[in-house]
């Protein structure tokens, strides 16, 4: 069945693979999940603030992102970036945003629905008894946050985010669409250069599987480790 494959593509084409197309997808995964845990968590805040507006800005924000199909976000925010750049900027026609940042903000804004909404859930688990004595002790809300929810929250919460940016790390694939050079378009290239669409295809699946399955175990083994903690 597999005789008429040339596997030897792959080892001709590692280095680019990996050093170029794995490090884009890695790097990309780990700004965006930087990204999407700070504005998620500051999004995750106005959802439990108690002025009603802010948390129904949130609150249709998370909805909406929720709602849409990331290949369509991806392509909407490459087009609308550059001219949202042009307004902030004044500049007299669009500018030049770049494939890569376009895609970075895309990801960022649109994870950050998910990451905003497990932020939340983290603070919530937080007695209300520690805030109150917090309070007590003549912190203000953004110091309480800070010292005292937060850091428990975010170590609540840890496993449930890593999952996340794992998911995320599959997503970042969809950026074939801008013909961007990460992992899967690394592989796609080789592929239709040498037209070996079968042998590259199913190794990036492979590499994705294995990928996705050594982070999962370690984060079986990281919940488990901070459930023995407490």
């Amino acid at each position: 069945m597999f005789a008429s494959f040339d596997f030897d593509v792959i080892r001709r084409s590692f280095g680019y693979l990996f050093l170029d197309g794995m490090t884009f997808t890695l790097t990309l995964t780990g700004l965006s999940a930087l990204g999407g845990i700070i504005f998620g968590t500051l999004i995750a805040l106005m959802r439990l603030s108690g002025f009603k507006l802010l948390g129904r800005i949130a609150g249709i924000y998370v909805d909406f992102m929720r709602s849409l199909p990331l290949v369509l976000v991806i392509f909407w925010f490459y087009f609308l970036v550059p001219y949202v750049g042009q307004w902030v900027t004044g500049a007299s026609r669009p500018i030049s945003v770049g494939a890569f940042t376009s895609a970075l903000v895309t990801f960022i804004m649109f994870e950050a629905a998910y990451f905003s909404e497990i932020m939340r859930a983290g603070i919530q688990s937080i007695s209300k008894g520690q805030p109150a004595a917090a309070n007590a002790l003549g912190l203000t809300y953004a110091q309480t946050m800070r010292y005292v929810v937060l850091p428990q929250a975010f170590r609540n919460m840890l496993p449930v985010l890593l999952t996340q940016t794992i998911v995320l790390f599959q997503d970042t694939s969809l950026v074939y669409v801008l013909s961007m050079p990460d992992f899967l378009g690394a592989a796609s290239k080789v592929a239709q250069r040498d037209g070996r669409l079968v042998e590259m295809y199913l190794f990036a699946a492979v590499v994705y599987f294995a990928i996705s399955c050594i982070a999962s175990f370690g984060v079986r083994r990281l919940q488990a480790r901070i459930s023995i903690v407490r």
